[in-house]
């Protein structure tokens, strides 16, 4: 006699990934403006390759020092791969053209992945690190390939239109990112699902186990490699269709330290964390810089801020709190949160005054010694002006350290009740 099982969808996975589909859908419609387009159209590159980075990171614990290399090289073959179709020499179609840097970060991941993934822990991420050097080295030395210091240039207006679409315009390139972006999220998280993503968190916790019961580490850490460089390589060649410009910058350390940072300040420990942090990205990388010399300082701050406070990044507040939310306890603790939010607001206004004295002497002294900081005028000589900083930052550093361990007592009361509730319910 057979039998059948009825599995119910689950809705709130559809809900979810109609919203995502939707928000990247009407998003250049909302925010018209062309920085807007272009922000939005880098967001979606960034979110695969962090992404990407955290099929390493988050997914096998393999802290790597040279994703760049992929999303890189990855790009450079695209770039010549639309050169290419511009001479004529080829028929691919420009839409296709992310795949080519998708198999060309998946050829080179197979190709240097093999030694890299040796090795774990900190030998791997020191191998990836010399990876890293070695293939910046190479830029600057093969410019038949890397095009030297001005880099490789492209047109993406090439070959025959499809529909009317030539990819001049900013609205179709980033509609072919928005397509990839899903298509690729889609992908990874459907990764994470099978059998080998299994095994791949298996390796990350308890890698002897995973010997012990008969798998390779070293083949799936292998196999995972070379699916991040095949996604880190889409990135990199979507990157060259949106700027068409490459240059040895997009190998480079610099880059994979961003990749790193801020799919660590997303969250590593979650999927959708790298998307936060691949936005994040964006943001600091083009509105940040735009507003102060010292981005990269700051940057760095909250690096250890999140360190220190959130290791699991912003991914795992959102969770935390959604569970305090769940059970009707987030009430209790708003009043905390506006405090922690207020007082850090404070010795960060403080520090940041300091910090822009400190560069308006080393860079703009020429210009004198005053200079405006959110409306007030600072003396980056004067005793008045220092003093007055370092007095904000010190007294918001107390008033933030008192608010914390109020919030930690609440916090933890706050847990003791959910696990009562949680017992409660099941003896109910």
């Amino acid at each position: 006699m057979s039998s059948y099982k009825f599995k119910p969808y689950n809705v709130g996975r559809w809900v979810v990934w109609s919203l995502f589909a939707i928000v990247l859908i009407f998003a250049p419609l909302v925010f018209t403006s062309n920085l807007s387009g272009t922000m939005l159209a880098q967001m979606g590159i960034a979110i695969i390759a962090c992404l990407s980075y955290n099929i390493l990171l988050g997914q096998g614990g393999m802290l790597s020092f040279g994703h760049a290399v992929y999303t890189g090289l990855g790009s450079f073959v695209a770039i010549h791969a639309l050169n290419a179709i511009t001479a004529g020499n080829s028929s691919i179609p420009v839409s296709l053209l992310p795949l080519v840097g998708g198999f060309a970060g998946m050829g080179f991941a197979i190709l240097l992945g093999y030694v890299t993934t040796k090795k774990s822990g900190t030998p791997f991420a020191m191998i990836t690190l010399g990876v890293a050097e070695l293939v910046f080295a190479m830029s600057l030395m093969f410019s038949e390939f890397f095009g030297g210091e001005a880099g490789i240039s492209g047109n993406r207006v090439a070959g025959q239109s499809f529909m009317g679409i030539t990819y001049g315009p900013q609205i179709q390139i980033y509609y072919l990112i928005a397509i990839y972006t899903f298509i690729c999220v889609a992908l990874m998280y459907a990764f994470t699902q099978t059998p080998l993503g299994r095994i791949l968190n298996a390796v990350r916790d308890n890698p002897e186990r995973v010997e012990f019961i008969g798998y390779n580490t070293q083949r799936v850490r292998y196999f995972a490699f070379i699916i991040a460089g095949f996604f880190a390589g889409i990135s990199g060649g979507l990157a060259s269709l949106n700027f068409e410009i490459v240059t040895a910058e997009v190998v480079g350390t610099g880059r994979s330290g961003g990749y790193l940072l801020f799919t660590f300040l997303g969250g590593a420990t979650f999927f959708f964390g790298p998307i936060i942090g691949g936005i994040l990205m964006v943001l600091a990388f083009v509105l940040l810089s735009e507003f102060t010399k010292a981005w990269l300082l700051y940057l760095g701050l909250l690096f250890l801020f999140m360190v220190m406070y959130a290791p699991g990044g912003i991914a795992s507040l959102i969770m935390m709190n959604l569970r305090v939310a769940a059970f009707g306890k987030l009430k209790q603790i708003w009043v905390s949160y506006l405090g922690l939010f207020v007082t850090a607001l404070v010795a960060l206004v403080g520090a940041a005054a300091m910090i822009e004295m400190v560069y308006h002497l080393q860079l703009n002294s020429a210009l004198g010694d005053t200079l405006k900081f959110m409306g007030v005028t600072l003396n980056a000589r004067g005793v008045d002006s220092w003093f007055g900083s370092i007095f904000i930052m010190l007294t918001g550093l107390g008033l933030f350290e008192v608010v914390r361990r109020h919030y930690l007592i609440e916090w933890s009361d706050i847990q003791v009740e959910i696990e009562k509730e949680i017992k409660r319910r099941k003896t109910a």
